[in-house]
């Protein structure tokens, strides 16, 4: 007798609910996303503890017709696919037929569904996948289905959940993302009857990310907007000085679905490059629209996971657009007020990647306040037709105690004796009214030596001086190690390295790598190399450093290739090539600098992503002063 059967449909289905339903994030997943399908514009999501109670979503979608109740649960069982084709051609959230029949499997559930406003409807029970009862009953149209006892007949699958706030913490964040995708339907979610969320569901972007992420974060969003033969973008990116530790905030949904794909926020990092910190990532939304056919959403029965057949082109287009709008922007950080940064940063504690905590009040409160509660706060905000949603001299004379390296040119006796000018002097003029992303500033002075002072007619700004010449001397050396020809200085004491075998094999082969930034080792015996000039751009002094580093990248990473070198042996040569700390100016070297820091590309952060300069305007600081209320 033969070893191999076929499993009954209770097993099978088991065995499906292993991979459809992980956890409680799961079902609500699945629910949400039929009510969606459903063409729901109101969705309500009931939870407590964390989802394994008790999981209910009611919303007022079309409804499931009578005679395709029963259907509904079995396996392979979807409206939304008829033949191959349509896998090509996906417009829907859901399409395998795996979801109901795999959660009833491990559950306890009951569904009450009505297809029209006569009040007649069904209503069917089912207990770990066997149909307890299926009987009319009156009802509103739409669908109403709870969820009980995850888990209650896999006890192994239970042992392993997380705490009840974790649970909820993915139930809460999926429910964020799909709000994002779906702004046109208000969503309310609600854990043990205390109300954690509700989106005003009128189709605003912005008004949806103000409801989750908060109002202070949605002034500091800029709009995007764009399209090309294949793709349209739209969305909201925050500004530098909005990020996140992880890049749980970066959220990209594609033709109204939610998916995590690494080329993706590989390409909305790049269109950040040099403004964020390091290992610090941005708040953003983008949502995607193309052709279903260029991507292949039936990878994975999660599918979160995506693959797009024009990756490239996507990247490139996203990379390109995001950089456009962050290059047109006002990136000055606004320094906020005792009692401003005290609500923002309660506002952001609300919010945690994981584990959110907005919203509170019982359910009757809820019924209460209605949808005024998503309207609290939000008069401030712009409409998101527009991209933006905010709108005497002292001097210490005392010389620097060393010499500065700057291009700052001073008659000032005492200003900085040690000529530097070679590898530092700017031959960029100030920046016309026209490309200029500054405000015009008058000069007050220096703060210890490291910070400079300035005012405008809108208020106060601070610039730190080692920032602002770094970024000035960054994008100067990054221009000059793209030049074909690199001009090089004969060393009065020529540079010796020694390596191990193998990493003097590296060197050999990477030697057109170095050549290109106006490197070049030669062989001096066994392991050893010589290094007889450097590239003009390398400050006298730091030679050996640099090229120590410079190696050890190139070592480290086989598959670095020169884009990545220039960039990074423009950073650290900006870095060493900068002024410091305790550093002190005269007038004219401060005009000086914030003319060639006026003329950058990009003005606000030092390569490192840290901020060049911070305003305070002149309401804060009458704010302040208990002048203005």
């Amino acid at each position: 007798m033969g070893i191999i059967h076929v499993l009954d449909e209770h097993v099978a289905n088991l065995i499906a609910a292993g991979e459809v339903v992980e956890r409680p994030a799961s079902v609500v997943k699945e629910l949400v996303e039929n009510a969606i399908d459903a063409d729901a514009d109101q969705v309500r999501i009931q939870i407590e503890e964390g989802g394994l109670t008790l999981i209910r979503v009611t919303d007022n979608g079309r409804g499931i017709a009578p005679e395709d109740v029963p259907t509904a649960f079995q396996r392979h069982a979807t409206s939304k696919v008829r033949d191959s084709r349509d896998l090509h051609q996906i417009r829907t959230l859901g399409f395998r037929g795996e979801a109901l029949p795999s959660i009833a499997s491990v559950a306890r559930v009951e569904l009450i569904t009505s297809t029209d406003k006569s009040g007649l409807g069904k209503i069917c029970v089912i207990e770990g996948g066997e149909v307890k009862k299926i009987e009319d009953i009156r009802t509103t149209k739409g669908t109403d289905i709870t969820v009980r006892d995850l888990f209650y007949n896999t006890p192994a699958r239970l042992k392993y959940m997380k705490t009840i706030q974790t649970e909820f913490g993915h139930i809460s964040d999926y429910i964020y993302r799909l709000a994002f995708a779906h702004p046109n339907i208000a969503f309310t979610l609600v854990h043990n009857d205390k109300l954690v969320l509700r989106t005003p569901g009128g189709g605003d972007l912005l008004q949806t990310i103000a409801a989750v992420y908060g109002t202070a974060a949605a002034r500091s969003m800029l709009r995007v907007q764009a399209e090309d033969a294949d793709f349209t973008l739209f969305g909201w990116i925050g500004k530098p000085e909005l990020t996140r530790a992880n890049r749980y905030g970066m959220t990209t949904i594609v033709n109204g679905r939610y998916v995590r794909s690494y080329a993706l926020q590989t390409a909305i990092v790049q269109a950040y490059h040099t403004l964020l910190p390091i290992n610090r990532y941005p708040l953003v939304v983008l949502q995607l629209t193309m052709d279903p056919s260029l991507v292949d959403v039936n990878v994975h029965p999660a599918k979160l996971e995506v693959r797009f057949s024009k990756e490239r082109e996507l990247m490139k287009f996203i990379e390109t657009e995001l950089g456009r709008v962050l290059r047109g922007a006002d990136l000055i950080p606004r320094l906020r007020g005792h009692q401003e940064r005290q609500a923002v940063i309660q506002e952001q504690l609300k919010f945690q990647d994981s584990v959110p905590t907005r919203g509170s009040g019982s359910e009757t409160q809820e019924r209460q306040e209605g949808g005024r509660m998503m309207r609290r706060g939000l008069d401030g905000l712009y409409q998101p037709r527009t991209a933006d949603l905010e709108t005497g001299t002292v001097y210490n004379g005392q010389a620097g105690r060393r010499a500065t390296a700057s291009p700052l040119k001073s008659s000032t006796p005492d200003a900085a004796s040690v000529d530097w000018q070679p590898y530092l002097e700017t031959k960029e003029p100030a920046a016309s009214p026209e490309s200029r992303r500054l405000p015009q500033l008058r000069v007050i002075g220096q703060v210890h030596g490291t910070y400079i002072i300035a005012e405008n007619e809108e208020g106060l700004f601070l610039i730190d001086q080692h920032a602002a010449h770094e970024r000035i001397n960054y994008e100067r050396f990054y221009r000059k190690f793209g030049q074909p020809e690199q001009v090089s200085q004969e060393l009065l004491v020529p540079i010796t390295m020694e390596f191990t075998p193998s990493e003097a094999e590296v060197l050999r082969s990477r030697s057109a790598l170095f050549s290109q930034i106006g490197v070049y080792f030669e062989p001096f015996g066994g392991n050893t190399f010589i290094i007889r000039s450097v590239p003009e751009w390398m400050p006298k002094g730091e030679e050996l450093e640099i090229l120590q580093e410079i190696t050890e990248w190139v070592l480290q990473d086989r598959s670095l290739d020169i884009a990545k070198l220039r960039e990074q042996s423009a950073i650290l040569t900006a870095c060493k090539a900068s002024l410091k700390a305790n550093d002190y100016l005269s007038r004219e070297e401060i005009e000086s600098l914030l003319a060639q820091l006026a003329a950058c590309d990009n003005p606000f952060t030092c390569p490192h992503g840290r901020p060049v300069i911070v305003s305070f305007s002149t309401y804060e600081l009458e704010k302040m002063f208990k002048r203005v209320m």
